[in-house]
C-alpha cells in the first residue's frame, strides 16, 4: 500500500481480546482479527472511542487500538495483532 504511506507487515504477536471498558492492552495493537462478526467499539491511541459497524466474520480490521470496549461490541472471538512482541 505504498500509495497510502503505510507498509503491511505480518503480525509477530497476537492475543485474545477480552472486551473491557477500563482495561487496556499492554501495548498499542495494530489490527484485530474478527472470528464472529458484528460491531466493535474500540479506543484509538489518541483516546478517541469509535464503533465500527457490521464488521464481517473472518476479517482483519487494520486499525491501531489500545482497548476494545464492552460497550457497543457485539463481535466475538477476536484476536488483537501487533507486528512485534513487546
Amino acid at each position: 500500500m505504498a500509495g497510502y504511506g503505510a507498509e503491511i507487515m505480518p503480525a509477530g504477536h497476537a492475543e485474545a481480546v477480552t472486551p473491557s471498558n477500563t482495561v487496556s492492552f499492554d501495548r498499542e495493537m495494530e489490527g484485530l482479527y474478527v472470528g464472529v462478526g458484528g460491531n466493535i467499539g474500540l479506543v484509538l491511541p489518541s483516546g478517541t472511542a469509535i464503533t465500527f459497524l457490521g464488521v464481517p466474520t473472518g476479517s482483519i480490521l487494520p486499525v491501531r487500538c489500545i482497548r476494545v470496549n464492552v460497550t457497543n461490541t457485539t463481535a466475538t472471538d477476536m484476536v488483537a495483532l501487533a507486528t512485534r512482541a513487546k
